[in-house]
């Protein structure tokens, strides 16, 4: 192995500042509180590894060589960058501890995370928060990634997703409510309505990548009656889409029924906007949960489970 290609002990450039600053090698041996023969060698072992001597030891004191007084600035400088980033490393590593990431489903996101938050950091001090809101699916796939640390989303016992599967610890914080509601027409009635005379209402409904199209599609049978088959046939759906508000912003346009939560939609139903298409017997209690990781966490994200699960519906 030739000069400049032998491993470099960051010890050897400690002693190096050590002995340039003395000129004397029983000082600087001692300054940094090792042997003096053990002090020589790692001169030497840096000397080597830089390829040229750097001190004179014929003179007294010992002087750098004009190749130390050039390695000695720039050994500053390179010593001072690594502290430098040592600090901003750790300072990286502190805020990451502190931060809290989560994956949430676009309707979540919107209407029950900021009020959760609020009570959150109410009672928890944490850092930075981030968020991803997309479809449930996408969101489970985040949390297998270990790419975020807790899942929001809606769920049901009789639709259980990849976590529910996997056995991830979860709690339920709420409970919301999926309503069929319609456009109302000018009396306030529903411009679309389950069971009304005629051809099927026109659904609006969920794609396969969304929590709350995989609960319909479980639940249609013993929520929506207990036909052989459902009760809506495929054929009255005229759009799908995974994002709630989407379906809503369809439905206010008046372009069929669509099973919303009650989170979502209770202003609307109160302002009269949209109105109930079904009735009780069309209802389906859904909960509110939040999945974590199954491996240990930072401690500021335990500290926010215990909050969860001790303050959880």
């Amino acid at each position: 192995m030739g000069p400049g290609n032998r491993p470099l002990d960051l010890e050897w450039l400690e002693d190096f500042l050590a002995l340039a600053d003395s000129g004397s090698f029983s000082r600087a041996a001692e300054a940094r509180s090792i042997a003096q023969p053990a002090f020589s060698r790692h001169i030497r072992a840096l000397e080597d590894w830089v390829g040229v001597e750097l001190f004179d030891r014929s003179a007294h004191p010992a002087a750098l060589t004009a190749a130390g007084q050039r390695f000695l600035p720039l050994l500053e400088d390179v010593l001072a960058g690594l502290e430098a980033a040592r600090i901003k490393a750790r300072a990286a590593h502190d805020i990451a501890a502190a931060s809290l990431r989560f994956a949430a489903t676009h309707v979540l996101s919107l209407t029950f995370f900021p009020r959760w938050l609020g009570g959150v950091e109410a009672a928890l001090q944490v850092g930075p928060i981030q968020m991803v809101s997309d479809s449930s699916q996408a969101c489970e796939d985040l949390v297998l990634q270990r790419r975020v640390q807790f899942l929001l989303c809606h769920g049901h016992p009789d639709a259980p997703g990849r976590l529910d599967e996997a056995q991830y610890p979860v709690v339920r914080l709420a409970d919301d409510l999926l309503l069929p509601v319609s456009a109302a027409e000018a009396g306030g009635r529903p411009r679309h309505a389950i069971g009304s005379a005629g051809a099927p209402p026109p659904v609006l409904a969920y794609s396969e990548a969304s929590g709350l199209g995989r609960i319909m599609r479980a639940r249609m049978r013993g929520a929506l009656g207990d036909a052989p088959s459902p009760t809506l046939p495929e054929a009255a759906v005229v759009f799908t889409a995974h994002h709630a508000v989407l379906l809503k912003t369809m439905a206010l346009e008046g372009r069929g029924i669509a099973w919303l939560p009650r989170s979502l939609v209770a202003e609307d139903l109160a302002r009269g906007s949209l109105v109930d298409a079904g009735g009780a017997q069309w209802q389906l209690p859904i909960e509110i949960r939040l999945y974590r990781q199954r491996a240990e966490m930072a401690p500021v994200a335990e500290a926010l489970w215990t909050l969860a699960t001790t303050a959880g519906a």
